[in-house]
């Protein structure tokens, strides 16, 4: 991966910057012109029908973007919840974790946190394993 600088910060995603912004401006374009040239109501159909997919296609990506972000804050969630705990950071070695591990992580109560994200780093278990070993669930009820 790039070393990320101002030049290269910007992020896009091409699904969305490269194919639904041009379609829908193209469409838009397209329904403005018939707007005023026809009134083929099997054409408007047509095109009602592709607005609805497109609709569809934005709800989809708002979702995708949710749980990005949503990911970031439990990652930054853990981070901090780590340093209360030990005074350290965890970002010393998060990168030795995977996010399904990491994400297992946030439902064990501190008393039980440490030793299992030993556990995790030193024996590599599983989300799955790390959520079995939790004694006393500590729940999520906030993620979407």
């Amino acid at each position: 991966m790039e070393t990320q600088s101002y030049k290269n910060h910007i992020k896009f995603y091409p699904p969305h910057h490269f194919v639904y912004y041009p379609i829908i401006m193209t469409l838009l374009g397209f329904s403005i012109y018939f707007t005023f040239t026809t009134q083929d109501q099997l054409l408007w159909a047509f095109i009602s029908i592709i607005f609805i997919v497109l609709f569809c296609l934005a709800f989809m990506l708002r979702q995708h973007y949710a749980l990005t972000l949503q990911n970031r804050i439990v990652r930054l969630e853990m981070r901090y919840r780590y340093f209360s705990i030990t005074g350290k950071r965890l970002e010393d070695f998060e990168h030795q974790l995977n996010d399904d591990q990491l994400f297992a992580l946030r439902f064990a109560p501190d008393m039980e946190f440490i030793a299992l994200m030993q556990r995790a780093l030193n024996e590599n278990i599983s989300g799955k394993e790390i959520k079995k070993a939790i004694q006393h669930w500590k729940g999520d009820y906030e993620r979407v």
